[in-house]
């Protein structure tokens, strides 16, 4: 598949291989977390609202995976497995916390750019497997995040044109294991993240990969468009699938390098996401309903990006 220069008008060819530029949300923060020489009882001024902390409004336990295994609960254990450099999905803390060490550990998962929601003690207590949670609760990843260009990395050493799988909206655990599962046994290089509205690999999401997780490097980013707009400058296609798109995803050439795009079932790609795609393609589709299990329909469209390449 060869690449349209929009300027020109004419083929160019695959994209420079330019180094590749980790997205800013794999820098780590300039901002530090609070002295702890403050005097207890003293607030800290900062805000909360970042792109990596939400208050508890934004709390939704449908979306939440509260299997035991999945998390820590206490301020020691929690403080211990935070410096034991463990990965982490998301950490859960008591809003409005004066507690010194709270905010020690606070400042830590800041150091890290590491999610943290602010709850009411009560919703902590309703997550709580110990009931002794101490005002903090931390989710433990069932497997380490890698960077973007340790997937790139491996599609290299392969010497393959790389095949990476972008979700957008993915938040159910099932979906999330089962486009994993599917991504490794369609020969996908890896897959990408957000931070921000999305699933996270916990226990859940482990047992529906069928074990595929421990093959499948999975990164998780900040800002889904920034990273597009890097695998772009590394000669990627950007496609999305959406049941919008004007071609039929087995009638369009998807052999070249790519990223492919999977969005929420229910409101598809976000804008800003849709709009950095070179090209949709969609499912067709022959029954009542218009639309398909998002695992299922990356499934239909990774095993023929497959199935093409093998054809080259």
């Amino acid at each position: 598949m060869k690449r349209n220069n929009k300027n020109s008008g004419k083929p160019t060819g695959n994209r420079t291989n330019n180094k590749f530029k980790k997205p800013s949300s794999a820098r780590k923060m300039e901002k530090k977390g609070p002295s702890f020489d403050e005097k207890r009882g003293g607030r800290i001024k900062k805000e909360i609202r970042k792109s990596s902390e939400v208050l508890d409004d934004d709390f939704n336990p449908s979306n939440e995976s509260f299997e035991r295994e999945d998390r820590i609960e206490g301020r020691n254990p929690v403080f211990e497995a935070i410096k034991s450099g463990r990965p982490i999905n998301k950490l859960y803390v008591e809003k409005g916390t004066q507690d010194q060490f709270l905010l020690r550990i606070i400042a830590m998962v800041r150091e890290k750019n590491i999610p943290i929601q602010y709850l009411e003690r009560h919703k902590l207590d309703s997550m709580s497997q110990t009931r002794v949670h101490q005002g903090v609760i931390l989710e433990v990843a069932a497997q380490e995040y890698v960077e973007v260009d340790d997937i790139l990395a491996k599609a290299e050493e392969r010497g393959e044109p790389p095949f990476i799988v972008v979700l957008d909206g993915i938040t159910d655990t099932n979906n999330l294991g089962s486009i994993i599962r599917s991504a490794e046994c369609a020969g996908a290089h890896g897959i990408i993240i957000p931070k921000r509205r999305s699933a996270t690999l916990n226990a859940t999401v482990a047992k529906v990969s069928a074990g595929a997780l421990e093959y499948m490097p999975v990164a998780r980013v900040g800002n889904l468009v920034q990273t597009l707009r890097s695998l772009k400058n590394q000669g990627l296609w950007i496609i999305g699938s959406d049941m919008d798109g004007k071609n039929n995803y087995y009638e369009t050439n998807l052999k070249g390098p790519c990223a492919l795009i999977v969005g929420s079932e229910g409101e598809g790609m976000s804008r800003l996401v849709k709009n950095e795609c070179d090209l949709i393609v969609r499912i067709p589709m022959k029954g009542n309903i218009n639309s398909l299990n998002a695992g299922v329909a990356a499934a239909l469209i990774m095993f023929e990006i497959s199935k093409q390449r093998d054809k080259a």
